[in-house]
């Protein structure tokens, strides 16, 4: 009786990058914290807005207020010329994006300069554009292209200095924090690698406007504790600054 026998796949453009952010973002040692939070009253305002602002902008401009009181959140490690931490100005927020590319989901990053900033709506719409722009627009997907033009080798050496040497540069290409959730999808991410100092992730809201966050850092730069006051500076943030401009927002579509 013959055994079946599987195929051999080479890896797609998309599997390489994959490849390659896990292989430093394995390096990292992460520890994820997470708070349930009580987003009822924010839920509603949202639901009642003609244009929903999605969920990701909410938490892009949210956390990016919570970063620019509390600068140990845009803090990165450097490990040349000798380990030290890198304090960035401004934030820097990351967002995956999946697109189609190559007939393959594949996530990008969108970033999104000094979103504390920004008022709610740019945010909104500079999002909603980068899900709708042609692929070969993606800025992040150019540079990206052009690495993958390189042998795996060299593809690691120009990750590494990224991350490495340069701190306004590590900022710049790769954020000072990053939000990636699955919750459009229907699920949520309990533990996830990253190359960012913080990452947020969330699940789903619930009847009763509670939603699970968690915030994964580099332990490095980051402990528990500190981390745990940023997602409770993120729920009053949520619950005040936001929830005053996603009811702004509904009278000004109203109107």
């Amino acid at each position: 009786m013959s055994h079946p026998v599987g195929r051999w796949i080479p890896l797609s453009r998309t599997r390489r990058i994959v490849a390659d952010v896990m292989h430093f973002a394995q390096q990292m040692p992460a520890v994820t914290v997470d708070r349930r939070m009580a987003l009822a009253p924010l839920a509603a305002a949202r639901h009642a807005c003609r244009r929903r602002p999605s969920w990701c902008v909410l938490f892009v401009r949210a956390f990016a207020i919570v970063a620019a009181r509390r600068p140990e959140l845009r803090r990165s490690y450097q490990s040349f010329p000798w380990p030290h931490l890198y304090e960035h100005p401004a934030n820097v927020a990351a967002v995956v994006i999946e697109r189609d590319w190559d007939g393959e989901e594949t996530p990008i990053i969108a970033h999104l300069p000094a979103p504390e900033q920004q008022p709610l709506t740019d945010l909104d719409a500079s999002l909603r554009g980068f899900q709708s722009c042609p692929i070969q627009d993606f800025p992040t997907l150019r540079r990206l292209q052009r690495m993958l033009l390189l042998p795996r080798p060299l593809r690691r050496m120009v990750w590494w200095a990224t991350l490495n040497l340069h701190g306004p540069s590590r900022a710049r290409y790769v954020g000072t924090f990053a939000i990636s959730s699955p919750a459009s999808q229907g699920a949520g991410l309990l533990h996830l690698l990253s190359c960012v100092t913080c990452t947020l992730h969330y699940g789903l809201i619930g009847a009763d406007g509670g939603l699970d966050v968690r915030l994964t850092i580099d332990h490095r730069v980051l402990d528990g504790a500190p981390a745990a006051r940023a997602l409770a500076d993120l729920e009053g943030v949520l619950v005040n600054e936001l929830l005053a401009e996603v009811r702004g927002m509904r009278q000004a579509q109203a109107a």
